[in-house]
């Protein structure tokens, strides 16, 4: 028996700093970038003198970064002792399967289910974890090997490419001892994706949820509703803890349900697993599956005929904590000033969703006009669009996209005050220029630095098959066009390794090593 369950990264194209705090909403849009995990049992027969043990064994393997651990889990309290070197073990991992377990535990209370999950249990954890190349910046290979910045550059690399990383101490001089992987990221929330793909893969391994195959899987509401909400619960539980706080939890919530409007839950719900020290992990999981998760989550994706395109600057990435304190810093410093800009950002937020939702309203109603309009804006820059209409429901069409670019406009133009009331780099000078640059482009309906911002990655949307001019200008600035798009399902069950599928389909030739 062998599970093989798929997880998205995400992109938060509206909300930043504002959706730590209820009841602020985001926009978070689901992408192609999947993180993987791969469960098997480790042993393929149980041990007559199995009824004794009180341990039974785990191993995880990530091929990617050639690495392997092993751990020894306890039966009676679900909790990990690693076995092997701790110096690559991944606590989001640990915390996933630590979490998943002891929820099995929990909820299986009929005796036959329970001795299924024994036995289960007994043949051993053998759990493999993948992640996308998107999730990955391999922009410094790219550039050794003196090609362009482009994404045929990016597509012709092997899927589930070999990370880079670091193999030197911090001061530059190299020792014969390995060091922890220093991985450069793309800022889609691989942390995410992957306790949520571990917790999923995990609980439908052990027969606590029925998840949806991919193929047929297209968003929201696919698997029971239960047990998409009971894989949220513990992937937000286990990722809270291994990251040592509670975040606002909407990379989880786009995981495990896809695109949507996401409005976080009360921290209060994890306050039993903030003491797990002093409560046994199965009365902490109790707590949190009792709790009244208060989250709200709406069914949100692009409209129709518009895409998602990123890029890496490659400019040095940002640290969010660091950006996230210094801004909570300035709200206490400036209450009044603080909240009226929060105002401004929430109104230009809920403008920029109602502009969004109307599109794909109007898609719906009068597709015709709609895709023709749409094509016609593709091949020129905003201000031709209007001069571009032919009868009132085009016109309607255009209206809506350029309310949803002022909107957005307004919601960058706050977001910098922010960040220089609070002194830090929420949309650099350098992104400003290159974003007001795309912006100005033929068919760019937005660009903007998505989350907390900073130097980590540019968006943009765009109308009909406008990439290419974004991609060529992109990389004459020097940014890096990634093949991620959006893909509003959420976390799936897959028909088989994806290796296998991937790797026989990849483009081959040029290995960049």
């Amino acid at each position: 028996m062998e599970v093989v369950v798929s997880a998205p990264g995400k992109v938060l194209i509206t909300g930043g700093y504002l959706i730590l705090e209820r009841p602020n909403a985001g926009l978070v849009l689901s992408t192609t970038a999947r993180f993987y995990a791969i469960v098997r049992p480790l042993y393929n027969e149980i041990k007559p003198e199995s009824w004794a043990w009180a341990w039974t064994d785990v191993k995880v393997t990530s091929p990617q970064l050639s690495r392997e651990c092993t751990y020894k889990l306890s039966l009676k309290n679900s909790t990990l002792q690693c076995t092997s070197s701790r110096d690559f073990t991944n606590p989001f991992v640990e915390q996933a399967i630590q979490y998943a377990i002891t929820a099995s535990k929990v909820i299986l209370v009929d005796e036959s289910k329970k001795d299924k999950l024994q036995r289960l249990l007994l043949q051993g954890l053998d759990i493999t974890i993948l992640g996308a190349n998107d999730f990955y910046s391999y922009r410094n290979q790219i550039e050794a090997h003196g090609l362009p910045l482009t994404t045929d550059a990016l597509a012709s690399l092997p899927p589930f490419s070999l990370i880079t990383f670091n193999s030197e101490a911090p001061n530059g001089v190299a020792t014969g001892e390995k060091c922890k992987p220093e991985v450069a990221k793309t800022g889609l929330g691989s942390s995410a994706a992957m306790t949520a793909s571990v917790v999923a893969a995990l609980l439908h391994y052990l027969g606590v949820v029925s998840l949806p195959l991919s193929e047929k899987s297209l968003g929201h509401g696919n698997a029971a509703n239960s047990d998409l909400d009971l894989v949220h619960i513990i992937a937000q539980s286990a990722h809270c803890i291994a990251q040592g706080k509670i975040g606002s939890g909407f990379d989880i919530s786009a995981a495990v349900y896809g695109s949507q409007q996401y409005v976080r839950f009360s921290p209060a719900v994890l306050s039993s697993a903030q003491v797990t020290g002093e409560k046994h992990l199965l009365d902490v999981v109790t707590d949190i599956l009792q709790a009244k998760w208060d989250h709200d989550k709406s069914h949100f994706s692009l409209p129709p005929l518009m895409t998602l395109l990123l890029g890496e600057p490659g400019t040095g990435g940002s640290s969010t904590p660091s950006m996230v304190g210094s801004v909570k810093q300035w709200q206490k410093s400036d209450p009044q000033k603080s909240q009226e800009t929060w105002k401004r950002i929430a109104s230009a937020n809920s403008m920029l969703e109602e502009q969004l939702k109307n599109l794909s309203k109007l898609a719906a109603d009068y597709w015709d006009a709609y895709s023709h309009i749409i094509s016609s804006c593709s091949r020129h820059a905003h201000g031709m669009w209007m001069q571009l209409v032919n009868d009132q429901y085009q016109e309607f069409v255009v209206k809506s996209l350029i309310g949803a670019r002022n909107a957005f406009l307004e919601i960058r133009l706050h977001m910098r005050e922010m960040g220089k009331a609070a002194g830090v780099p929420i949309e650099p000078e350098s992104q400003t220029r290159l974003l007001d640059a795309t912006m100005n482009l033929e068919g760019v309906l937005l660009a903007g630095v998505p989350g907390a911002g900073g130097f980590d990655a540019v968006f943009a949307i765009i109308l009909g098959d406008a990439s290419d001019s974004v991609g060529k200008t992109w990389s004459s600035h020097g940014v890096l066009p990634l093949l991620v798009k959006e893909d509003p399902r959420g976390v799936s069950l897959e028909s088989g390794d994806p290796r296998v599928k991937l790797v026989s389909t990849a483009v081959s030739g040029l290995r960049l090593g």
